[in-house]
């Protein structure tokens, strides 16, 4: 069962009653859960808000188990991951890189990947892909031509959303760091520093005040390896058939989905319906699962011995 099926079983959730932190057991290993009432949430981006990116990062380190960091290699989620690397984690506290490749990046963007692994060689990077396929062709033949284009809400969800939720899953994932700004206009711009997802996921953002000026130069005073389509007029990269470079003043993330009214690829976004469908469905299997499991238990068991 994935972690959005089960409200219940979501390792951080948002608490009316208590907040703290608490252990759950499971088959492979006891897991840390961590509960937040609305009164804490608030109080803690009430103080967090006024921290720099390096003490935030700090505190979630030492407050948040399972934290990982979800990035697509963009100039943020590079400056958090510059900045985690000078913190001097050891290995078994370090943060692990979560990227999805949607099989539709540029190549610019993959080469990338390879340049931070070979330039932070102590950080795992978790690379998932949709389900069942592994190329772009290979998808195109299972879900069509231009899916981005007849069904775009179906298309976020089976590059991103259903590959972030399997890696969250896969991963035990409770906590992920995030590369948002409030400057990168659109749904952002009222962006806390920590917020609890409907699925009961801990995102923070750590950079949530700081402006795409303050991110380059982080990038270039620290010689960070970036991705060379920024340098040709783009400011936010996804996906290649929906990413353009920015005009002069333009919003930084205009370029994505242009001429479009959506700003997020689904993964930030409220669960779609598709998603919905998806979830009941799944919900579905698995009731006729169980009651199947609990009638050939049933037609199994053995007959009471007779009494002598």
């Amino acid at each position: 069962m994935s972690r959005s099926s089960s409200p219940e079983s979501a390792a951080f959730r948002s608490s009316p009653i208590d907040s703290g932190y608490a252990s759950v057991s499971s088959d492979d290993e006891q897991q840390e859960v961590v509960m937040f009432t609305k009164k804490h949430l608030q109080f803690l981006n009430r103080q967090l808000q006024f921290l720099e990116p390096q003490d935030v990062l700090r505190w979630c380190i030492t407050s948040l188990p399972q934290l990982y960091q979800t990035t697509a290699f963009g100039l943020t989620g590079l400056v958090t991951l510059d900045m985690l690397s000078k913190l001097k984690i050891p290995r078994p506290q370090m943060v692990d890189l979560i990227f999805i490749d949607t099989l539709h990046h540029f190549e610019e963007t993959l080469a990338l990947v390879d340049q931070i692994r070979e330039r932070y060689p102590l950080v795992n990077v978790h690379v998932t892909k949709p389900a069942g396929v592994s190329t772009a062709d290979e998808f195109a033949h299972k879900y069509g031509e231009k899916l981005w284009e007849t069904d775009d809400s179906r298309y976020d969800y089976l590059v991103k959303v259903e590959p972030a939720e399997r890696a969250y899953r896969e991963l035990n994932v409770n906590a992920v760091l995030t590369g948002r700004r409030r400057s990168q206009g659109g749904k952002r711009g009222d962006l806390p520093i920590i917020e609890v997802d409907e699925a009961g996921l801990i995102k923070i953002n750590p950079l949530a005040n700081w402006t795409f000026q303050q991110v380059k130069q982080y990038i270039t005073d620290n010689n960070v390896p970036y991705n060379a389509l920024l340098d040709r007029g783009y400011k936010s990269v996804g996906d290649w058939h929906s990413t353009q470079p920015v005009a002069e003043g333009e919003d930084e993330r205009s370029g994505r989905w242009k001429g479009q009214q959506k700003t997020e690829c689904g993964i930030h976004n409220p669960r779609s319906k598709y998603a919905q469908f998806l979830l009941e469905q799944e919900k579905k299997r698995e009731r006729e699962a169980l009651q199947e499991a609990l009638h050939k238990a049933s037609q199994a068991e053995p007959a009471s011995p007779s009494s002598s």
